[in-house]
């Protein structure tokens, strides 16, 4: 068996809140609680795993490769909802999308902080 990433558990203020929210803007459900989790899963089948923090939390960055079409889903839920979007991971280009690689990607934050990306082409795919 080839090497896969199955799971990663997501640090959050309110595990139901946060698993919502990204499941909400992805287009995806929130699967049923396994244990203390509360568990979002992508079409790979790589599950993020939301769990209640004990104390503060580390942003983190969570990336989703997206079809041309899936983006404008997405993009769209995340300007319907007002959020602020940026084109790069520092945040300093507010209001914008980049075209790296000859596709499309965004950047926004979650609730907690987390630094959430979607984009339309694997990073050195293009010319």
């Amino acid at each position: 068996m080839s090497v896969q990433l199955n799971h990663t558990i997501v640090h959050s203020a309110d595990k139901k809140a946060s698993a919502d929210f990204l499941a909400s803007l992805l287009g995806l459900e929130v699967q049923p609680q396994f244990g203390p989790f509360l568990p979002v899963v992508t079409v790979n089948e790589v599950a993020l795993d939301f769990a209640d923090a004990d104390g503060p939390i580390t942003p983190q960055h969570y990336a989703f490769l997206v079809s041309e079409e899936e983006f404008d889903g997405i993009f769209g839920r995340i300007q319907d909802a007002g959020l602020t979007y940026y084109a790069d991971p520092y945040r300093t280009r507010p209001g914008e999308i980049n075209h790296n690689d000859g596709g499309r990607g965004v950047y926004w934050l979650d609730p907690d902080g987390h630094v959430l990306e979607i984009l339309t082409r694997p990073y050195g795919s293009g010319s």
